[in-house]
């Protein structure tokens, strides 16, 4: 009776030592607007500045001061509405730094990608520390650009045609003059 008690109580650790290692996604990355913002113990002012709007994504200056310390921070946030009744808003923040990576980006694929042909499916993508994506797909003989603001959450994903990544070159130049 013994040895079936201690039996028991070892196969019972193994399985609830063996259900905790349920494998979790890895963990988000986050812009360095998105860290500052999350401080603790400080008193953080955020100003939300519109500079335009793109197939219903709205694109925002983010301005950011921490009044104890003064110290400020800024980034351009952009934000749709997927219409879902769980969790409809997202929004992704690109940092000064990744601006000009996505103004080159955006500018390259307006340049040479979409004047090119492919023979398969391709995907050119640019992608920020917080999940925000901007690229184009040639499928069926053409190419579509998208804008996807939440890359865990294809709601979030906006198609558009190439010609539509004149206005976010257009608004993304604004941002920058904007941010200084």
């Amino acid at each position: 009776m013994k040895i079936f008690l201690l039996a028991a109580a070892f196969i019972g650790c193994i399985c609830v030592t063996t259900r905790g290692q349920v494998q979790s996604p890895p963990p988000r990355e986050q812009s360095n607007i998105e860290k500052f913002s999350a401080k603790s113990g400080t008193l953080i002012e955020r100003q939300f500045v519109d500079v335009g709007t793109l197939h219903s994504i709205e694109i925002k200056l983010l301005i950011l001061k921490d009044l104890m310390s003064a110290a400020k921070i800024s980034g351009v946030r952009f934000e749709y509405n997927t219409g879902s009744r769980y969790g409809g808003n997202k929004s992704a923040f690109l940092d000064p730094d990744e601006i000009d990576g996505l103004i080159k980006s955006v500018a390259l694929m307006k340049n040479n990608i979409f004047s090119s042909t492919r023979d398969s499916y391709t995907e050119v993508t640019f992608k920020s520390r917080s999940g925000f994506q901007a690229g184009c797909y040639f499928s069926d003989g053409k190419w579509t650009a998208f804008v996807q603001v939440d890359k865990y959450d294809n709601e979030s994903m906006v198609t558009m045609r190439p010609e539509d990544f004149d206005q976010l070159l257009s608004i993304l130049e604004d941002a920058k003059k904007k941010l200084g």
